[in-house]
């Protein structure tokens, strides 16, 4: 494979995340990701860590959510990553996900049309316009980004929808420069996943191809075949019980998830989660993530581009390093 990348969350400090970036670019690695998923670690200050010890690799959100962040702060945020790292910035967005949305007060009521507003009205800040806008969700008057000192040309920051609905998928196809397909899903879900693309990408005129289709997906590579799968078995009990749109995703049955939410509380203890990883067996934790030896991680990971994802963004559980190896380009 030439396309692969690599996705960092809370697993490793953030120095270790600097230096792990350092080496996936050293190894010919397209991108590294920083997600922002639970309330653990914001994506912006590792992007820019990670942007400021590199020099080719690009650096994006994998993902932030389009609800917490003013939009004109949201432009300016792309801007200034973009100030560091020129034209090696990827937004990638997504529309959150209840409980933790709805537990920190945020309503998100018509998603498709928060983020169609969303990533209309950044691109045209970033695209140094002097944008009036009056949506149902983003109400601007008179904006542009106040560039005085720096560079005032628009700029190139690729705008990726992190879709998991069907009708989001569509309008990812519609309005994206690509998706971020999920991770903790089957090669399979792909297969769905790239039709409601296509229906979109029809819409605006557009092919399939014309969408980049980068996928995370949870790698636990060990040369001890168990350890792996113990590294992902307890990433995946954490999240099949915290995050329902995932799990419906990835086909694991309610009563699974229930009796896991039973014992996870929220924030789920590291006790809580070695309870109920016995819940998840070793055939869901390799349908749904590459983890084993490392023959078995090149072939799932090779499945998943067989199904459409054109780069893999890879979850390093276990020993990076030799994820990285594993996957060189060079």
């Amino acid at each position: 494979m030439d396309r692969v990348a690599i996705y960092l969350q809370d697993a490793h400090p953030i120095r270790e995340g600097m230096a792990l970036a350092q080496y996936a670019e050293s190894r010919g690695f397209e991108a590294v990701w920083q997600a922002e998923s639970r309330l653990v670690r914001d994506a912006i200050v590792p992007m820019a860590a990670f942007a400021a010890v590199t020099d080719q690799i690009k650096v994006g959100s994998g993902v932030i959510n389009n609800w917490t962040r003013n939009i004109g702060l949201l432009a300016a945020t792309f801007l200034t990553l973009d100030d560091l790292a020129p034209n090696r910035v990827i937004c990638g967005i997504g529309a959150w996900w209840d409980p933790l949305a709805r537990n920190v007060g945020i309503d998100r009521r018509k998603p498709l049309t928060a983020m169609r507003e969303t990533v209309e009205v950044m691109r045209r800040l970033l695209a140094m316009e002097r944008v009036t806008f009056h949506g149902e969700f983003h109400q601007v008057e008179g904006v542009e980004l106040d560039v005085v000192h720096g560079r005032r040309e628009p700029r190139h920051v690729p705008v990726m929808i992190g879709a998991t609905g069907d009708k989001m998928m569509e309008l990812t196809g519609e309005i994206a420069d690509g998706a971020v397909l999920n991770y903790c899903v089957p090669p399979a879900y792909n297969d769905l996943a790239l039709k409601h693309l296509e229906i979109g990408a029809k819409r605006a005129g557009r092919s399939l191809d014309d969408i980049d289709r980068p996928q995370l997906i949870v790698c636990s590579v060990d040369h001890d075949r168990q350890r792996a799968l113990d590294g992902a078995r307890g990433l995946l009990t954490q999240y099949l019980a915290q995050q329902p749109h995932i799990a419906k995703a990835s086909g694991v049955s309610e009563e699974v998830v229930q009796q896991i939410q039973r014992i996870l509380g929220w924030p789920a203890t590291k006790e809580q989660i070695r309870a109920a990883m016995p819940l998840v067996p070793d055939d869901l934790v390799q349908r749904i993530t590459a983890s084993g030896s490392p023959e078995e991680v090149k072939e799932k990971v090779q499945a998943y581009i067989d199904r459409g994802c054109t780069c893999p963004i890879l979850y390093p559980l276990g020993d990076p390093r030799l994820m990285i190896d594993l996957f060189a380009v060079r």
